[in-house]
């Protein structure tokens, strides 16, 4: 099954490298460059997962758009992967606290990312 995918990442590179890991996947990939474009995302794709920067520019960070889409049923209760190079077991509880589904710090394998996308796929059928 093809999954939509939304990456909400503020630099352009690490957009990059995820966009070329998952092409070869055939997955829908969308981009949003902050959480508050994100979440305008969200709205209009209803992707099935998110892959979520914790630090960004713009009002909301990727915690805050990770709970505002874990706790609005309306959003499709997508996945939620975050992306971050925030590594501390504290950063870590926020992020699993915010609701994530997964969480990989920066450099992260593109194998590691295939193998943790797969994983979450295995429940695709509860996504939108």
């Amino acid at each position: 099954m093809t999954k939509r995918i939304l990456i909400v990442e503020d630099h352009a590179d690490i957009r990059r490298l995820i966009r070329m890991t998952l092409e070869f996947e055939n997955h829908e990939i969308h981009e949003a460059t902050n959480a508050d474009d994100g979440l305008e995302a969200v709205r209009r794709l209803r992707p099935h997962l998110l892959l979520l920067d914790i630090m960004m520019p713009g009002k909301m960070d990727g915690l805050d758009l990770c709970r505002l889409v874990k706790s609005d049923p309306s959003l499709g209760a997508p996945w939620v992967v975050v992306l971050t190079a925030r590594g501390q077991s504290k950063d870590i509880e926020a992020g699993m606290n915010a609701g994530a589904d997964a969480y990989l710090l920066k450099p992260f394998s593109p194998l590691k990312l295939i193998e943790t996308i797969d994983s979450l796929g295995t429940h695709s059928s509860e996504a939108p």
